[in-house]
């Protein structure tokens, strides 16, 4: 008797469309990641030492063959890895307003602050030395001070990738903007897979697991 009463008012919430239902799956319960690589655009910043981030995203997608696709504030592809969705980003916006790209790709995909990683060149660690860190300020970055800014916060995790400080005083700016020398590149390939490594493992295993198993290596 209930049934009979109650089915009339559910076909009535249907048609009117206040009741909706929708079909999983169940194949995709991935979470998104987005992996942000912090560069300058052009072919005059190719390879170069502020590129660090770049060239980290882009050893990352070659390694899967995923293209990019020129888009909002920046070039986005899409890496699986073992379930998770990593959606990679390299901001269009030049390196002083990266944040313009974070946000928006956070906001578009829904990705909270949590599952944020950003792959950045560092000056105060040597060529090819890895630190992956849960936060931390912006060590007078650019990128890093407007991401920052744009977020409200510092408190997201960053990939910083060494670059080496071996400039004189007052050529800081020509350094980072300068290609690495040949005996560094001896050793970079092997630091760029290390790199998408501890990407793999910052979106599988979590921060504290890679921060343990990695920084300690290099």
């Amino acid at each position: 008797m209930f049934l009979k009463r109650i089915c009339p008012w559910l076909k009535s919430l249907l048609q009117r469309g206040y009741i909706r239902f929708t079909h999983s799956s169940g194949k995709d319960n991935a979470m998104k990641y987005l992996i942000v690589g912090l560069g300058n655009i052009g072919s005059e910043y190719h390879e170069t030492r502020h590129n660090s981030g770049f060239m980290v995203v882009d050893r990352l997608a070659a390694s899967v063959g995923a293209s990019w696709e020129d888009r909002r504030y920046g070039f986005i592809t899409t890496v699986r890895v073992k379930g998770q969705e990593l959606l990679l980003l390299k901001p269009s916006t030049y390196m002083n307003l990266s944040g313009n790209a974070v946000r928006y790709w956070m906001q578009k995909e829904n990705i909270p602050l949590e599952r944020l990683l950003v792959v950045v060149d560092d000056l105060a660690l040597p060529t090819g030395i890895l630190r992956l860190k849960p936060k931390g300020g912006d060590g007078g970055h650019n990128g890093l001070n407007h991401i920052a800014s744009v977020l409200g916060t510092q408190n997201y995790a960053r990939l910083r990738f060494g670059i080496g400080n071996d400039f004189q005083q007052g050529r800081q700016v020509d350094y980072v903007l300068s290609g690495f020398t040949e005996e560094e590149w001896k050793i970079l390939p092997e630091k760029l897979e290390l790199a998408c490594e501890i990407i793999k493992s910052f979106c599988l295993a979590g921060i504290s697991i890679t921060m343990n198993q990695f920084n300690r290596k290099n």
